[in-house]
C-alpha cells in the first residue's frame, strides 16, 4: 500500500511542478471559465444573436380605441426582420393556418419546454382595456404582458432581459405620445420561469459544471497517456517493474494521483465560480457527486485507451488532440447542443461527455437537454467498459 501512495504522490508532485501541466490543467480551465462568463453576460445585440420566440395574442380587441395588442405584435414582427447581411434579433414561431390561439399557445409552451424556442410572450385578454384605463387614470400600473422563459436555458435568460426592454420601450412610447410619461413610473412585464426552480439560472451557474468536466476530461485525455507513454519511452516504467512493484499497483497509484489532481481542479474552479462570478451550484447533492465520480472514471478510461492505442508519447498527444475538440464542444459543456444539425447530433449522442454533462446538470437542477437519467449513467459506464477492455489487451509497458 505504501508503494501505491508513493506513486500517487509522485505523479501529483510531477504534475504540479511541470509548467505545461500547471497551465493546461489548472490555469487554462480558470481562464476559459472567466472569459466565457464575462463574454456571455453581454450577448444579445441585433446582428450578433438571434432568439426564437413566440408571441401569443389572446386579446380580442373588444374595447373601442387603439389596438395596443396589435402594436406589440407589430413591434416584435418588425424586429424579426433585419437589413441585408445582418441577423434579426428575433425569429418568430408563427401560428399554422387555421390554428386557434389556444392550440398555438399550447404548441409554443411545449416548444419552450423542449428548448426549441427561448421565450413565449403572452398578451392576455383585456390588455387593451388595461392600457386605456391606465392612460385615463394617469398613474403607473404593471404591464399585464407575461414573458415565459425556461430556467434551464441560458439563451432564455438573455432573451428575457431583451424582451422586457422591448415591451418597456413600447409602454414608454405610448405614454410619451399621450403626454403622461414619467421616468420613475416605467414598468416591466411579468416574467415567469418554467422548470424545477422557477427562477433564472445565471450563465456562470450553467457553465461551472461544464468547465469542471472539461478540466477532468483534458487531464484524463492528456495527462494519463502523456505520463504513461513518456515514462515508458524513457524506460522509467521498466525500472519500476524490475522491483516487486507490479503494473496493477502502478495503475492504482497513478489513478489516485489523478484523482488528487481532479479534486484540486474542482476546488479551484468552484471557489472562483462561487465567490467571484456568483455561480449558485450545490455540488453536495448525491446525484452531483455520482456524476462527478462517473466523469472522473470515464475520462480516466479514455486516457488509458489513448495510452493503449498510441505507440509513442507524441502519438498519444496527437490522438488526444484529435478527440479533444469534438468531444468537448459537442458535449454540451459550454452551450446547449439540442438544436445542432442532424450530422453533428450523431457525434453528440455517441459522446459520453454529453451524457455526463446532462446528468450532472439535471442533478443540480440546471436542465440537461432532456437526456434520460438511465442513459446518462449507462452510456458512460459502457464507454468505461469498452475503453478498459481495449486498454487491458493492448497497453504495453515496454518500449515499442
Amino acid at each position: 500500500m505504501n508503494g501505491i501512495i508513493a506513486a500517487a504522490r509522485a505523479y501529483l508532485a510531477v504534475s504540479l511542478r511541470e509548467r505545461v501541466t500547471l497551465f493546461w490543467f489548472l490555469i487554462f480551465p480558470v481562464f476559459l471559465f472567466v472569459i466565457l462568463a464575462l463574454i456571455f453576460s453581454s450577448t444579445g445585440k441585433q446582428g450578433k444573436m438571434n432568439f426564437k420566440i413566440a408571441v401569443v395574442n389572446e386579446e380580442k380587441a373588444t374595447v373601442a380605441g387603439p389596438d395596443f395588442a396589435a402594436i406589440v405584435v407589430h413591434t416584435f414582427d418588425s424586429l424579426s426582420t433585419a437589413p441585408s447581411g445582418q441577423e434579426p434579433l428575433f425569429t418568430l414561431l408563427r401560428p399554422h393556418p387555421g390554428e386557434t390561439t389556444a392550440a398555438f399557445r399550447a404548441r409554443a409552451d411545449a416548444a419552450l419546454n423542449r428548448e426549441r424556442i427561448t421565450a413565449v410572450v403572452v398578451i392576455p385578454p383585456g390588455f387593451n382595456g388595461a392600457m386605456v384605463a391606465r392612460l385615463r387614470a394617469s398613474y403607473a400600473t404593471p404591464t399585464p404582458i407575461k414573458v415565459i422563459v425556461n430556467n434551464s436555458s441560458e439563451a432564455s435568460r438573455v432573451a428575457a432581459g431583451i424582451i422586457a426592454g422591448v415591451i418597456s420601450g413600447i409602454d414608454r412610447e405610448v405614454l410619451i405620445r399621450a403626454g403622461q410619461y414619467v421616468p420613475s413610473d416605467e414598468t416591466k412585464p411579468v416574467t415567469e420561469w418554467t422548470g424545477k426552480n422557477k427562477h433564472a439560472v445565471s450563465y456562470a451557474s450553467f457553465l461551472l459544471p461544464g468547465v469542471i468536466l472539461m478540466a477532468f476530461f483534458t487531464s484524463g485525455l492528456f495527462g494519463v497517456p502523456g505520463t504513461i507513454l513518456y515514462s515508458r519511452d524513457r524506460h522509467i516504467l521498466q525500472r519500476y517493474f524490475v522491483t516487486p512493484f507490479t503494473p496493477l499497483r502502478y495503475l492504482l497509484g497513478f489513478s489516485i494521483g489523478q484523482l488528487g489532481l481532479c479534486l484540486l481542479q474542482f476546488a479551484l474552479l468552484y471557489v472562483i465560480g462561487r465567490f467571484w462570478l456568483g455561480a449558485q451550484v450545490n455540488f453536495g447533492r448525491p446525484g452531483a457527486i455520482l456524476f462527478l465520480v462517473l466523469g472522473f472514471f470515464t475520462f480516466l478510461a479514455f486516457g488509458f485507451l489513448v495510452a493503449a492505442l498510441a505507440k509513442t508519447g507524441d502519438g498519444g498527444m496527437a490522438i488526444g488532440n484529435l478527440l479533444n475538440i469534438p468531444l468537448i464542444f459537442l458535449g454540451g459543456l459550454f452551450f446547449p447542443v439540442g438544436n445542432l444539425p442532424l450530422a453533428l447530433k450523431v457525434v453528440v449522442f455517441a459522446n459520453p461527455v454529453t451524457y455526463i454533462a446532462a446528468g450532472l446538470r439535471m442533478s443540480l437542477g440546471l436542465g440537461g437537454e432532456g437526456m434520460p437519467l438511465v442513459a446518462s449513467i449507462a452510456v458512460p459506464i459502457a464507454w468505461i467498459g469498452i475503453c478498459s477492455l481495449i486498454a487491458a489487451r493492448r497497453i504495453s509497458w515496454g518500449v515499442q
